[in-house]
């Protein structure tokens, strides 16, 4: 990923033609503090001006930095924002011992989503996505919480070269400098986590997905076979947040299967 300029621009024109085709020109999005929704909110920023939104919806086990660092970003590139505290309603919610932080993180994903989408509906815009190809492809993510969207413009963009992007789009210092992180709890680390650092793991990613070289090939060519296994055992295992539900066929023409029309289909 080399030419940044054109990667840009093409993005900028696919989130007006993808909007407009829904019969609007408004957007929301979660500013998170993190880099890739620091991306796509400049993105987005190119793309719609001031029809955007900015939502930041920190919780009680929220970093207090994060929220610093997405106004930091707000305020530098002039973003409309606004910020709601979800960690009332997760408090309602926790009523087990059983709550466990990964259990909470999930939660806490969800209820960001649900008033993102509702916020979408007062501010007539569409909901974007901000999870790239490295979570997407290790379903490192939360089904129809940070996963959930209308469009997504970095999520066949591997993490590693989110940051590049991120610089050449002038994305603060402190959101580029800081470790990845979900920030679903405290000291939560996306690296520590996974056991290795994005820049081994799109390394993987690249030559197994985009060369379809065979794992064989590639622990012969030198990578970790504990990579390896962790990585294509979360691609595989996670396929099912990668597509829509699966629905029974019963008729001649089914959602999913043969019902295959692209959305912007015009009557």
């Amino acid at each position: 990923m080399k030419n940044f300029d054109q990667i840009v621009d093409y993005l900028v024109e696919f989130l007006r033609e993808e909007v407009q085709k829904a019969g609007l020109n408004r957007v929301v999005l979660g500013l998170s503090g993190g880099v890739d929704s620091a991306v796509v909110a400049l993105l987005a920023k190119k793309a719609f001006g001031s029809n955007l939104l900015c939502v930041m919806m920190p919780s009680t086990q929220s970093n207090p930095k994060s929220v610093e660092d997405a106004k930091e970003l707000c305020k530098v590139h002039e973003l409309p924002y606004e910020i709601v505290f979800i960690g009332s309603l997760v408090e309602a919610y926790k009523n087990s011992k059983e709550f466990t932080p990964l259990r909470e993180g999930n939660f806490a994903a969800r209820l960001r989503m649900a008033v993102l989408y509702d916020i979408s509906v007062r501010e007539k815009a569409l909901v974007l996505g901000t999870s790239n190809k490295s979570e997407l492809m290790l379903g490192y993510g939360t089904l129809y919480g940070d996963l959930a969207s209308a469009l997504n413009p970095i999520g066949d963009i591997y993490k590693s070269d989110i940051f590049k992007l991120a610089r050449h789009l002038g994305v603060t210092k402190a959101i580029i400098s800081k470790p990845p992180s979900a920030d679903l709890w405290e000291g939560q680390s996306d690296e520590d986590e996974l056991g290795y650092t994005y820049e081994q793991i799109d390394a993987f990613l690249k030559a197994f997905v985009d060369e379809r070289l065979s794992v064989e090939e590639l622990i012969e060519a030198g990578f970790d076979p504990n990579l390896c296994q962790m990585v294509t055992k979360r691609i595989y295992s996670n396929q099912f947040k990668r597509r829509l539900p699966i629905i029974a066929k019963l008729s001649e023409r089914t959602i999913g299967h043969d019902f295959l029309y692209p959305r912007d289909i015009k009557h």
